[in-house]
């Protein structure tokens, strides 16, 4: 058993595309309020409004979520939060575990019963060969090996796209 709990936070991307998303819709939509005083204004152009205020709000939620993502591993189980779902599963209610890889880093499916979590491990994402940013658990392979041998999982299949942990 783990001897203390411990809390893991997701490295957080930086605000600044989330500012130019909202800077973009913004003058959009300003572009479009005065062409629409001028007269008739393209169906296009309104798609194209929508679609920038879609995507600043879908960006704020990733944003939010994040910063309200909190991993606990604790001697009874492990539990997860991101600010729409809060899932807390003991050593023995966790069925499986699948690892996927992903764009940046690996997926992390953890799997109840009833419920279950995904988080990512670390990955870093990367413009001209140049690392910009870094997202997922830091910790994330740690997590995951705290994960499997607090539940007792044995590993199942593995090939090119996943993992799979079980009960024996």
């Amino acid at each position: 058993m783990l001897p203390e709990e411990r809390t893991y936070r997701p490295e957080l991307l930086p605000r600044q595309g989330e500012i130019n998303a909202w800077l973009f819709a913004l003058l959009a939509s300003l572009a479009l309020g005065l062409l629409h005083q001028q007269g008739v204004v393209p169906v296009f152009s309104w798609i194209f409004v929508i679609f920038l205020l879609v995507s600043a709000l879908s960006i704020s939620l990733g944003n939010w979520m994040d910063r309200r993502t909190i991993l606990r591993i604790a001697a009874d189980g492990v539990s997860f939060e991101n600010g729409l779902r809060r899932v807390s599963l003991t050593w023995s209610q966790i069925d499986e575990v699948r690892i996927r890889p992903a764009r940046w880093g690996e997926q992390i499916q953890v799997i109840g019963e009833q419920s279950h979590f995904s988080f990512n491990t670390l990955g870093e994402l990367q413009f001209k060969g140049e690392n910009r940013a870094k997202v997922g658990f830091g910790q994330g392979q740690e997590i995951l090996k705290e994960i499997l041998n607090a539940s007792g999982l044995t590993r199942k299949k593995q090939n090119d796209r996943y993992a799979y942990y079980s009960r024996a």
